[in-house]
C-alpha cells in the first residue's frame, strides 16, 4: 500500500500542491504522519474497547488521517464500535471485502502488516497527537491557500474578507481543543451552593448576575449568547447603568469583560468607575481637593478593587463591528472574557459595501454582527442604544418602537431594557400641576423598562439613579395604600 502519495483524495484530508518560493515550481507534501497513523490503527485494532474508545473521546475522525485508506479503516472500525460488534482481523478482512474496499487498503496482506504494526499500545496518546497536529497544520495551510487564491480575486469588501480569514483560523483552534470529563468532585460546591439558594428561597441565576435583583429575576442572568440592550434618549445616565453592571461583574464577581466605548475615553470611564464605586461625588472634582480621611481611604480601597479588577477597555472611537468582532475572538482566546459592554451601538459603523448610503441597513448590520459574535464566543453582550424623540413628544415613557434607525434591533436582541427618568422631564416652567413636594420625591426615581425578554417575563425594574455618584441602585417597592 503506498504511504506517500495517497490514491485518491479525501474531501476532509484536502491535498493540496504547496509550492515554495524559489524552488522553481518544485512542490512540497503536507505535513502527514503515516508511521503513527498506522500505530494508533493497530492499537485500535488490537484493542477496540480501549483504543477506539479513546479515540472517540479525542474527536477523531477519519478526516484526520493524510492516507486516504486509513481514513477508511478508521471509518470501518468506528462503526463497528458503535454497532458493539467484534473487531478481529478475519471478519474485519471479510467486511472490507465484501464492501469492496480491501483492495484499496492494499489487500488482505497490507492490513495484516497494519494490525501487526505496533508491537505494543503503549505510545497510543503520543501517536494520536502526532496524527492530530498533522491535521491542524494540513487544516491551516488549505485554509490559507483558500484565502491566498480569494484575496488574489481582489474582493471588494476587504474587511469583510479579512473578519472571514480570521474566522477560519480562529475555528481550526476551537476545533482541536477537547474537553475532558470533570471530577464530581469539583461539581458538588456548586450544586450545594444551587441548594442553599432554593432554601433561602431564592432562584438560581443560568447567566452573568446584574447586581440588580428584579432584573436578575426576570432575566435568570445574562445568559451567554445573548444580546442585551438598554437604550434611552440622552444623558438619561445608560452609560452609568451599563458601567454599574460591568463594575459588578468585574470587580465583585472577577469575570473577564471588555468594554468597547465609542463616546468616553478610557481615562474617563476609569475615573467614573473609581468614583462611583468609592461613592465620591465627581462634583468634589475641582482645583483645591482635600478629600476628608475617610473619603481618601474609600478611594484607595476602590483603587485596588479597580486594579485587580480583570477589565478590559477599548476606546476607539467609531470602531468597525468588524474590528470588534477581530479584538473580541483574540481577547476571548487570551483572557477567557465572559462578558462585553458596547457604548453605544450608533457610534459603530460597518465597512460593508452594502451599508454604503443606507445608515439603517448599517445598523442592521452592526446589531446582527453582534448577535452573531455573542453566540459564537458564548458569553453575553450589553449594548447601548439611542432612542428617538418619541418620549419628549408623548411627553411618558418610553417604547420599543422608539429605538433608533433600524427595526432589526427589536429583532436581533434578547433582552431589551428601556432606562427612563421622570425628573429627567420635569420643568418647574411648564409642569405647573405638580407641587415642589412631588417633585422631590420623585427625584432620582428611575425605572428600567423590560420591553422584550426573550426567555422571561417584561415589566418593570424600579431604580434610584444616584446622579452625584453615577450610580443606579435598587429601590425598594413603594407601599400601596
Amino acid at each position: 500500500m503506498p504511504t506517500e502519495t495517497p490514491q485518491k483524495q479525501d474531501q476532509d484530508s484536502p491535498r493540496l500542491q504547496v509550492v515554495q518560493p524559489g524552488s522553481e515550481g518544485a512542490a512540497r507534501a503536507l505535513p502527514n504522519a503515516a508511521g503513527p497513523e498506522k500505530s494508533i490503527l493497530s492499537s485500535m485494532m488490537q484493542e477496540p474497547t480501549e483504543y477506539i474508545g479513546a479515540a472517540v473521546e479525542e474527536h477523531l475522525s477519519p478526516g484526520h488521517f493524510y492516507i486516504p485508506a486509513h481514513g477508511t479503516l478508521y471509518g470501518i472500525l468506528l462503526e463497528l464500535y458503535e454497532k458493539g460488534q467484534p473487531i478481529e482481523l478475519v471478519s474485519l478482512t471479510q467486511l472490507l471485502k465484501d464492501r469492496n474496499l480491501l483492495d484499496n487498503l492494499g489487500g488482505a496482506a497490507e492490513l495484516t502488516t497494519i494490525y501487526t504494526y505496533a508491537p505494543t499500545a503503549a505510545h497510543f496518546d503520543h501517536h494520536l497527537g502526532i496524527v492530530k497536529s498533522k491535521y491542524i497544520l494540513r487544516s491551516v495551510i488549505s485554509s490559507c491557500t483558500e484565502s491566498i487564491s480569494k484575496a488574489y480575486d481582489d474582493p471588494e469588501d476587504v474587511q469583510a474578507f479579512l473578519d472571514t480569514v480570521e474566522a477560519k483560523v480562529f475555528s481550526i483552534k476551537e476545533d482541536s481543543e477537547v474537553q475532558g470529563e470533570i471530577k464530581v468532585g469539583e461539581l458538588i460546591e456548586g450544586v450545594i451552593e444551587v441548594l442553599e439558594q432554593f432554601m433561602h428561597n431564592e432562584r438560581p441565576l443560568e447567566g452573568v448576575s446584574t447586581k440588580y435583583t428584579k432584573l436578575d429575576e426576570m432575566s435568570k442572568g445574562l445568559k451567554p449568547g445573548e444580546m442585551f440592550i438598554i437604550a434611552a434618549r440622552p444623558s438619561m445616565g445608560k452609560t452609568s447603568m451599563m458601567m454599574n453592571i460591568v463594575e459588578h461583574v468585574a470587580i465583585d464577581q472577577q469575570i473577564p469583560t471588555l468594554v468597547f466605548s465609542c463616546e468616553m475615553s478610557a481615562q474617563q470611564i476609569v475615573q467614573r468607575l473609581l468614583f462611583s464605586r468609592a461613592r465620591y461625588s465627581m462634583a468634589n472634582l475641582r482645583p483645591g481637593l482635600q478629600p476628608t480621611k475617610e473619603e481618601l481611604s474609600n478611594i484607595l480601597e476602590a483603587s485596588k478593587h479597580l486594579k485587580d479588577a480583570p477589565l478590559f477597555i477599548d476606546d476607539t472611537p467609531a470602531i468597525p463591528i468588524g474590528d470588534v468582532r477581530a479584538k473580541a475572538r483574540r481577547k476571548k482566546r487570551d483572557s477567557d472574557i465572559g462578558l462585553i459592554a458596547v457604548d453605544y451601538l450608533q457610534l459603530m459603523r460597518s465597512q460593508s459595501r452594502q451599508a454604503e448610503g443606507s445608515r439603517e441597513r448599517e445598523i442592521a448590520e452592526i446589531s446582527a454582527g453582534l448577535k452573531a459574535l455573542a453566540k459564537e464566543l458564548n458569553v453575553p453582550v450589553i449594548v447601548l442604544a439611542q432612542l428617538n424623540r418619541g418620549p419628549e413628544q408623548r411627553g411618558g415613557a418610553p417604547r420599543m418602537s422608539d429605538l433608533r434607525e433600524s427595526g432589526s434591533l427589536e429583532q436581533d436582541a434578547d433582552l431589551i431594557g428601556l432606562l427612563y427618568r421622570q425628573d429627567y422631564y420635569n420643568n418647574p416652567a411648564t409642569d405647573g400641576d405638580e407641587s415642589d413636594q412631588d417633585r422631590e420625591a420623585n427625584q432620582g426615581k428611575a425605572e428600567l423598562i423590560i420591553a422584550k425578554n426573550r426567555n422571561g417575563p417584561t415589566g418593570n425594574v424600579e431604580l434610584t439613579f444616584l446622579k452625584e455618584l453615577m450610580r443606579f441602585e435598587t429601590r425598594a417597592p413603594e407601599p400601596h395604600n
